[in-house]
Formats: C-alpha cells, structure tokens, sequence
C-alpha cells in the first residue's frame, strides 16, 4: 500500500531530482503505520531516503519523505537559513528542523506553516511570494503557486510529472520501490 503513495508523490525524491516530497497515507491502526514506517525506513534509509511523519490523526499520516544531503543543502543556504530563523528555526540540524517543523505544522489547524516551502525544495522567492500575497496573484501553479522564474519553473513542474509518469510506468509493469529508488 505505501508503495504506491511513494511513486505517485515522492518519485522525484527516489530519483534524487529532489529533495523532498510530502504526502498523506491512510492506514487501518496505528500499529499498521508505525509497521510499514519502520519497515520502509529500514529499506529506503541505505539508499539515502529518510522518512519522517510530521502529523498522525487516526487513521491518516502525513508522511515526509527526504533525501537527507539534498535537504541540508536546502536547509544551509544562507537566505533559507536566515528566512526560517525568522520563523523560530535556531539552526539547521536536520533532526532539530524536522522536530520543528513538526511542532508547527501541530500549531496550524488549517493548512501548514508557510516555511515547509523550503522543506519541499520550493523557490525562496516562491515562498515568500505565496506569504506577501496570501497565495494569491501567482503567474502560474503546479507543485506550488509560482511567483518567481515562471519559466525555469514549468520546466521543473514537467521534469517532475516526467519522472512521476516513468516511474508509475515501471512500478506497474512490475519493478519495485526499491528498483527505482537511485542510490546516492
């Protein structure tokens, strides 16, 4: 079952095109999810990939799953570092920004805090755009409301569903997560 939740929104991040993905799982138990969790965990993290559940509500899970070099490159870029500072975020510990992140998106009732932008490999100026506007007067949207490089963007968003379609492609035709997930 999670496997398919792991090709159809996280393929860019087995690929290693990126450096993270999000997405929301449903399990029947709790058991069930802290199971295929650390089962999952335990066969993705040689290949580079960390999975990290941000929020649990019953039967659901948002799931965060991140290439751990490519996030802290994300996370050590001095305007990242600097705008996430502004949102409470002391330094740039991976497991310290995780557990941050995670006590914000708790704190959000309605949607998540603006910062998981940079979490998700976003555009800075993309991040920021979306805040000063309220998420609105965007030039175009696909995996996030673009405010910046229109352009350089469209060509991302197509790389992305480029790598999402081959990779359901050849999970359907019978190779495995484990396959497909590029080993850095």
């Amino acid at each position: 079952m999670i496997e398919r939740f792991l090709i159809e929104h996280c393929s860019a991040t087995l690929a290693s095109i990126k450096a993270a993905n999000l997405c929301n799982m449903t399990f029947s138990s709790k058991e069930e999810l802290e199971d295929q969790i650390s089962y999952w965990s335990a066969c993705l993290e040689p290949k580079g990939i960390h999975i990290f559940v941000l929020r649990e509500h019953e039967t659901r899970a948002l799931v965060y799953v991140y290439r751990e070099g490519l996030l802290q490159k994300e996370l050590e870029n001095p305007e990242n570092a600097a705008f996430l500072k502004s949102y409470g975020y002391e330094n740039t510990d991976i497991a310290y920004a995780l557990n941050r992140l995670k006590t914000r998106v708790a704190e959000c009732k309605e949607g998540f805090p603006h910062e998981i932008g940079v979490f998700l490999n976003y555009p800075l100026g993309d991040v920021i755009g979306f805040i000063e506007n309220k998420g609105h007067n965007y030039k175009c949207k696909g995996c996030w409301k673009v405010y910046c490089n229109e352009c350089e963007t469209q060509k991302t968003f197509q790389r992305y569903q480029k790598c999402r379609n081959v990779y359901l492609r050849l999970w359907k035709q019978g190779r495995s997560v484990l396959q497909l997930t590029v080993a850095v």
